[in-house]
């Protein structure tokens, strides 16, 4: 053995296994970004927020795994688990003690996919545009 390999298992044995990108396991509850297809903040997991998101997402992506976060409680989580057992996805409860993350849920394969937009918008569409107060008070004045 040359004295590389050595001082790797010695390190290894100290410190345990090395990680690629470890500050992104983290955020995204083990996984890697490149593998993710959906992910769902904690409060979109409390709120329900984004479930036809995820409905979609598992519709069109069978041979996903759904993580979940084990800082959530699980009354938050559970339309999350009946939409995964209605599409045959398994999921894990992920509780990683003294790591954090804003994240709740992830829909993730075991492969690199590189899709580009993985976040669900918070932003509510507007269906119609109420008028400004300024747009009011010139219709005041203009006699509409």
């Amino acid at each position: 053995m040359s004295q590389k390999d050595v001082d790797d298992i010695i390190q290894e044995g100290i410190y345990g296994k090395r990680e690629t990108k470890p500050d992104e396991r983290r955020r995204f509850l083990g996984t890697i970004r490149e593998r993710v297809v959906l992910a769902l903040t904690k409060g979109q997991l409390m709120q329900d927020k984004a479930l036809q998101e995820l409905e979609s997402a598992m519709q069109e992506h069978r041979n996903t795994t759904l993580l979940l976060n084990g800082e959530v409680s699980s009354r938050f989580m559970t339309e999350e688990k009946r939409l995964a057992e209605k599409y045959s996805i398994p999921y894990t409860e992920v509780s990683n003690q003294g790591t954090s993350t804003d994240l709740g849920a992830v829909l993730t394969y075991d492969y690199a996919v590189d899709i580009e937009e993985i976040f669900v918008s918070d932003k509510e569409e507007v269906t119609h545009e109420e008028p400004s107060f300024f747009d009011k008070v010139k219709g005041w004045f203009s006699g509409k």
